[in-house]
C-alpha cells in the first residue's frame, strides 16, 4: 500500500475489486490497445471518473479527438491527477495517476491543442468511468 493516498487496498483487495483488465491497467500500470477502447470516440456530456475510487478526473468539455487511438482530454479536473515521471520503455514521460488511490491512467503530452492548454492527456478508456449529465 502507498500511505500518501486517500484510499488505502491491500493489492489482493484490489485484484478481488477490479477485472483483470482493469488491475492490469490500473495497478500494474498496463496499457490497453489502441482504437479499443469505449472512451476513444466517446462525446457525450458528463464526467469521467477513476474506475478504482470513482473520484473526478476530467470533464467532458474537455474531451477531444487526437487521433491517437485512447481518449484525449486537454485538461484535467484540478487537484485529481498526481504527475510522475516516468522512464520506462527508453522514453521520457509523465505519467499520469489518480491523485485519489494512485491508479495509473495514461500520459500526458504537450502536443494538445494549442487553442486551449496545448496538453493531451492520453487515458486508457478501461482506467475511467462515464457519469452523464443531468438534463438541463
Amino acid at each position: 500500500m502507498t500511505e500518501k493516498y486517500n484510499i488505502q487496498k491491500t493489492d489482493e483487495e484490489w485484484q478481488k475489486e477490479l477485472s483483470p483488465e482493469e488491475y492490469y491497467v490500473l495497478r500494474k500500470k498496463g496499457t490497453e490497445r489502441p482504437f479499443t477502447g469505449q472512451f476513444n470516440l466517446h462525446f457525450e456530456n458528463g464526467d469521467y471518473h477513476c474506475k478504482a475510487c470513482n473520484a473526478k478526473l476530467f470533464e467532458s468539455e474537455h474531451k477531444f479527438e487526437s487521433g491517437c487511438g485512447w481518449p484525449s482530454f486537454d485538461q484535467a479536473v484540478e487537484g485529481a491527477i498526481e504527475y510522475i515521471r516516468d522512464t520506462s520503455h527508453g522514453m521520457i514521460r509523465t505519467e499520469t495517476v489518480c491523485a485519489n488511490c494512485g491508479g495509473h491512467l495514461g500520459h500526458v503530452f504537450n502536443d494538445g491543442p494549442r487553442e486551449t492548454t496545448g496538453q493531451r492527456y492520453c487515458i486508457n478508456s478501461i482506467s475511467i468511468g462515464f457519469d452523464p449529465a443531468e438534463n438541463e
